[in-house]
């Protein structure tokens, strides 16, 4: 199955841009994905190709209208999921990612200026996702990082599965540190334990390094583990209200 992107935007020779090298280039060379960025504009009903006028109730800069990116985004026949990258979106999880690429691929709409018409959200099924908490001058590089976050996922595209098993967000935690040759650096050495040959022990050493990075760099993500480690599962709870 190929992972399908189609890009709604107002600048679609910025695609495939970064997305054209390296482990995403070469699925798409290879067609584990495609790509697909469609110009807003071609849906503007005037001679001017209007996509945009001022804000209602007046105000700074423009607003995309409704009814174009509406036509651009029903111009796409298929059951893909809609993606929006707003600032107010639902922050982007590696779960989310995971789940955007099982399915068969996403719609992005980018959008410009002040940002869509509301009216916009009310009537087509649209999600809302953020990759930060800041503003970028367009959807575009955020619909790129969503689509690499994705595409790296997708059947053989990262050469060893348990590359992505041990990353970080994965398992809750920040991944360990990592460290190869020279053995001897400016004065520091590979720790011992990665040298010993001993994988037990290996694997107790960077687990406790994810826990201690994840705790000390992002309490947040620490907090959420902590909390998913020590609440039973629903089973359980339902068992213990049986007893």
């Amino acid at each position: 199955m190929t992972w399908r992107a189609t890009i709604l935007t107002l600048y679609p020779d910025m695609f495939p841009g970064p997305l054209g090298h390296s482990l995403a280039g070469r699925a798409l060379e290879n067609g584990t994905w495609t790509i697909d960025a469609r110009n807003i504009r071609d849906h503007a009903a005037d001679k001017h190709r209007t996509v945009d006028d001022t804000p209602a109730g007046g105000g700074p800069g423009m607003v995309l209208r409704a009814d174009v990116v509406a036509a651009a985004i029903d111009a796409v026949t298929d059951t893909r999921p809609i993606i929006a990258l707003t600032p107010r979106g639902a922050p982007l999880t590696q779960g989310r990612v995971r789940d955007l690429a099982a399915g068969d691929g996403v719609i992005f709409v980018c959008g410009r200026f002040e940002g869509f018409d509301e009216r916009l959200f009310a009537r087509r099924a649209i999600e809302e996702l953020a990759i930060g908490d800041y503003i970028l001058s367009g959807g575009e590089m955020a619909a790129m990082v969503v689509i690499d976050a994705c595409v790296r996922l997708l059947p053989g595209v990262m050469g060893a599965v348990s590359s992505g098993i041990e990353e970080s967000f994965e398992s809750g935690l920040l991944e360990h540190p990592h460290y190869t040759r020279p053995a001897l650096w400016e004065g520091l050495e590979i720790p011992e334990v990665l040298r010993s040959g001993d994988h037990a022990k290996i694997a107790a050493w960077r687990l406790a390094q994810s826990e201690m990075d994840t705790r000390s760099r992002r309490p947040d993500l620490w907090e959420r583990h902590v909390d998913a480690r020590v609440e039973p599962p629903s089973g359980a709870q339902q068992q213990k209200k049986e007893e």
